[in-house]
């Protein structure tokens, strides 16, 4: 009798670049004779990709990691493998900790974990594999996309800032660019997949080039992208402050499908804080370059992340971080309560904040960035705004039968089902005719409806056999801007940013 297909689950923690990575491990295991495993199902090999910027983050790993133990024993044949940040610098405590782990990998080596699993199974003891500098860029290696219409393109991998409250550059080493030919070839091959929208990706996407020995490497790549036809949307994250320069605004402003929303991380509008953080720009150079892309793209969408009660921050420190934010009017804030990070020198800081005062400084922030939300996408009633047609963004589109999908700005836009089918990928022409503060709805009929490649490649992919998607947790979603004012610990993006 014909042995059935081995099944697989990858279950995902953290940052794009981590979502970008599991993709490619799912890839590899397809590839190598897996199938994915049923939502419902019991997998024969589960795979963790950890991140390490969470606080808590080995305990999650752990208490997961247990709990599969009894159904290890019960399956005959199954394994676990664990890669990602937090195995690069737990290394042999993982299975020192839990010995049923049958593979140990990092953050440079996510090619070799099919090999692994293999020699574990021979050799019927764990595989430990750690290597401590990048052997081959993700994006070179097979990938199963969890979206038809929309995809990473990883442009780096690795950071060289040093910001205090970030482990992140310690486990994923220093940065190495991609090379311009090889990103561009592999954007051309997704078009002609049928993807219509891409998000360049890298821990520190602006300062590409540094590498490569070219400061405009980043902007002539937008530009670059912009000669692909077929390509209708272009988006990158996230970029540094410190390297954001006039080429690439007006890359962004002259490039007619690199859409005009910014996400620009500001962690605090204090310069003590800052300084502190290691974070090499001050408010006013923050304000500048907001300035400065408004002036260019005065319908830009600027989002950015917040860290509330670093070690140290005084109430005025706090203040300014306010200021900053009723200056710039992010359309949205992913603000962080700091919290300790082993291994980082913000851990070591002197004048760690009560938790009930960074609570305190927490609830006034979210207060005010979602009154400036609101305000911002009340601007947007009224207009007609072309919608990219968005797979599971709608948590309640079957009970509200309507549709779901991102706006040239990527907000999310809520909008009646059309008479006509719609899938995926396809757009719509929508009238904007009420704002909330994370959404917009257009509750008349849709204007228009355009049939695209992308639609026809996700209905192909429908045809085929049924595949769900990775379990994504704690992190930002796949495509798209992540919800924001999420109260969590910092961390839940790269680190780098």
């Amino acid at each position: 009798m014909e042995e059935s297909l081995r099944t697989y689950k990858v279950v995902t923690y953290g940052c794009q670049m981590n979502v970008h990575d599991s993709e490619r491990l799912s890839g590899l295991l397809e590839e190598a004779g897996y199938a994915k495993a049923d939502q419902d199902g019991d997998p024969d090999l589960v795979v963790f990709n950890t991140c390490a910027v969470r606080e808590n983050a080995d305990n999650k790993l752990y208490g997961n990691l247990g709990r599969l133990a009894p159904a290890k024993q019960s399956h005959q044949g199954m394994q676990i493998a664990v890669g990602g940040c937090l195995a690069q610098k737990d290394r042999d405590t993982i299975v020192r900790k839990a010995p049923w782990v049958d593979v140990v990998f990092g953050t440079h080596n996510i090619g070799h974990l099919p090999a692994l699993l293999e020699r574990a199974r021979v050799e019927q003891q764990a595989q430990v594999e750690i290597l401590e500098s990048l052997e081959t860029f993700p994006s070179t290696l097979p990938t199963r996309r969890e979206s038809a219409y929309a995809a990473w393109v990883a442009i780096s991998v690795g950071c060289n800032n040093t910001c205090t409250f970030c482990i992140v550059p310690a486990l994923r080493g220093k940065e190495e660019d991609r090379r311009p030919g090889d990103i561009l070839a592999e954007v051309e091959a997704l078009v002609a997949e049928g993807v219509v929208e891409v998000t360049l990706l890298g821990q520190n996407v602006n300062s590409y080039g540094s590498d490569l020995g070219d400061r405009e490497a980043f902007s002539k790549l937008l530009r670059a992208c912009g000669q692909i036809e077929g390509l209708e949307r272009v988006r990158f994250t996230s970029p540094h402050p410190r390297d954001f320069t006039d080429d690439v605004i007006a890359a962004m402003a002259q490039t007619p499908n690199v859409m005009h929303q910014l996400h620009m991380p500001l962690q605090s509008g204090s310069d003590t804080v800052l300084k502190a953080m290691r974070r090499s720009y001050r408010q006013e150079r923050f304000l500048g370059i907001i300035e400065k892309v408004r002036a260019a793209m005065p319908d830009a969408a600027i989002s950015t992340d917040i860290i509330v009660g670093f070690p140290g921050e005084t109430d005025e420190d706090f203040e300014q971080t306010l200021h900053v934010v009723r200056e710039a009017r992010f359309a949205n804030a992913f603000t962080f309560q700091y919290s300790k990070r082993p291994g980082t020198p913000a851990a070591e800081m002197d004048g760690q904040i009560p938790k009930a005062v960074v609570q305190q400084r927490y609830e006034r922030l979210v207060a005010l960035q979602e009154e400036i939300s609101w305000e911002e996408n009340k601007k947007q009633v009224g207009r007609r705004l072309e919608i990219l047609v968005a797979e599971g963004e709608g948590k309640k589109d079957s009970q509200t039968d309507r549709l779901s999908g991102r706006a040239p700005d990527n907000r999310l836009v809520h909008f009646e089902r059309p008479a006509e089918p719609v899938r995926p990928g396809d757009v719509v022409t929508v009238e904007i005719s009420y704002a909330a503060p994370h959404h917009l709805l257009a509750e008349g009929p849709v204007l228009a409806v355009r049939r695209t490649r992308a639609g026809d490649a996700w209905e192909k992919r429908q045809a085929a056999p049924a595949a769900k998607p990775a379990g994504v947790m704690l992190g930002l979603p796949t495509i798209g801007a992540p919800k924001p004012t999420a109260a969590a610990p910092v961390g839940s993006g790269c680190g780098c940013d």
